[in-house]
């Protein structure tokens, strides 16, 4: 029945080889499993913005949702257009969901007060932006909307947003603090605990990844638990060490139930309740006119993310033949689905994941190669509390941000360089992402520079009529909404 459902022979395949590329696809995009509930809960953020920095959402049943959005968004992938391309929450869509989106539905909450929160309000933005990728899919619109925005501004959102991830990475793990002079400085205490767990932590991602390791950012993830664990024993078992003030501050004191670390007996539960999260996405709040600009970004972030993995993991793997991608209708058919899927279930846009390519590159060929992750994706769900302890320690899951973020900067070598009317509205967006803590307003400073810069250049008539459009619907926005 494998034979005939994934063609493996066909594909020059086996059942042992696409096994293994499943579970080495999962192991180096299982991050997801505990960042995302840390960043959709504010967990991640609190660090550097203070207790105001959580949403409300409940941080099991987002680890749920996380998971089984991502198991079904990837069966249906392997199911339905029999690719070995595993499918998540993105990362960059949660950072916006959490730091822009949720803020600017923040008002719609205090006006419906009692009735919708700022979450639930930010899921049907997710919600209704997953509805029109599915709409555009079905119609063969969303590949056409690609050529409307240029290849070096694509590449410098994903470097941007790269950029701020890795930032937020440092911040979280105090090695960038705040600063009243110069806005943030270089933390002078580099023997705290949180430091060490850190930085050993990222010389371990960054050497496995620089070996070829199979699953570098998971076993980075792992590794920077044990040392957490390990300060923490010592703590507790030598007095002296424990009663230093470098200890007594370290949150690794604080108890489980603290965000302190779980005994390893419990390591293994049944999976937390969904409902907090599930269908709690308030769609006619969603479709009001503060919160349409958001549809849009999100609409577009996920349609670059999904063809900037589809392209590039098909590319390396050999589907591309006479410059088209077969079933890639069925392929972005199965991304709208997840992203569908996922607000209701209660997390932001799901999208195609990059690091397919690690399964890709162990052999990975079929739709079983996703079938395997899914699976595997399913059974995270009874580690809970391992998800949890890991997920509520910043230090712990910093360098996987910040890894991830190097990753992402690779996307400056597409740029065209010998067009600076081109690289400098993808330099404005690179910069204004961090530089304003914000995804959208980056985008916006981008998008709006780069129809002026063409023009003034000569160039106008090379761009893209809808980029006209979004300029000017981002200056309204910028000006009037935020303004």
């Amino acid at each position: 029945m494998l034979e005939r459902l994934f063609r493996l022979r066909e594909n020059q395949t086996t059942f042992r080889t696409e096994l293994l590329a499943g579970l080495t696809t999962f192991l180096t995009m299982a991050y997801i499993i505990v960042v995302q509930p840390a960043v959709l809960t504010g967990e991640l953020f609190v660090p550097t913005l203070g207790p105001e920095a959580r949403t409300g959402m409940d941080f099991g049943a987002v680890t749920v949702a996380t998971c089984l959005s991502a198991a079904i968004a990837t069966l249906i992938m392997g199911l339905l257009a029999n690719y070995p391309i595993a499918q998540a929450p993105g990362m960059g869509e949660n950072f916006f969901f959490v730091l822009t989106v949720v803020p600017a539905a923040s008002a719609l909450a205090v006006v419906h007060s009692g009735q919708t929160t700022a979450w639930q309000v930010a899921l049907g933005v997710v919600f209704v932006s997953g509805v029109l990728f599915l709409a555009l899919s079905l119609l063969g619109v969303r590949e056409k909307l690609l050529s409307a925005i240029s290849p070096t501004m694509r590449n410098g959102i994903a470097a941007g947003i790269g950029i701020f991830i890795a930032f937020i990475g440092l911040q979280n793990a105090g090695v960038i603090v705040k600063d009243p002079g110069t806005a943030v400085k270089l933390n002078p205490r580099l023997l705290s605990p949180e430091l060490i767990v850190f930085f050993l932590g990222l010389v371990v991602t960054t050497a496995l990844c620089a070996l070829r390791v199979r699953g570098a950012i998971i076993w980075g993830i792992a590794t920077g638990t044990l040392i957490a664990v390990g300060i923490r024993w010592l703590a507790t078992t030598w007095p002296p060490l424990g009663e230093s003030t470098l200890m007594v501050e370290s949150r690794l004191m604080l108890p489980p139930d603290k965000g302190g670390f779980v005994p390893a007996d419990s390591i293994f539960s049944p999976p937390p309740s969904l409902v907090p999260t599930f269908l709690k996405m308030d769609i006619l709040s969603a479709l009001s006119l503060t919160m349409l600009p958001y549809i849009l970004i999100f609409l577009f972030m996920d349609l670059f993310d999904t063809l900037g993995t589809l392209v590039g993991v098909s590319e390396q793997a050999g589907f591309i033949k006479d410059n088209q991608l077969p079933r890639v209708k069925q392929a972005l058919i199965s991304d709208a689905t997840g992203t569908v899927i996922g607000a209701s279930l209660g997390t932001s846009t799901v999208t195609s994941f990059i690091e397919s390519a690690a399964g890709v590159e162990q052999g990975g060929r079929t739709g079983l190669t996703a079938l395997t992750v899914a699976i595997l994706f399913v059974c995270s769900l009874f580690f809970y509390p391992l998800v949890r302890m890991i997920g509520t320690y910043p230090p712990i899951t910093a360098p996987a941000l910040v890894v991830v973020g190097s990753m992402m900067m690779r996307n400056v070598l597409k740029f065209d360089w010998a067009n600076y009317a081109e690289v400098l509205p993808a330099f404005v967006v690179m910069l204004g992402i961090p530089l304003t803590y914000s995804i959208a307003d980056g985008l916006a400073l981008g998008f709006i520079t780069y129809p002026l810069v063409k023009l003034c250049s000569g160039q106008g008539r090379n761009v893209h009529w809808l980029m006209y459009v979004i300029a000017a619907i981002l200056a309204v926005y910028l000006v009037g909404l935020r303004g």
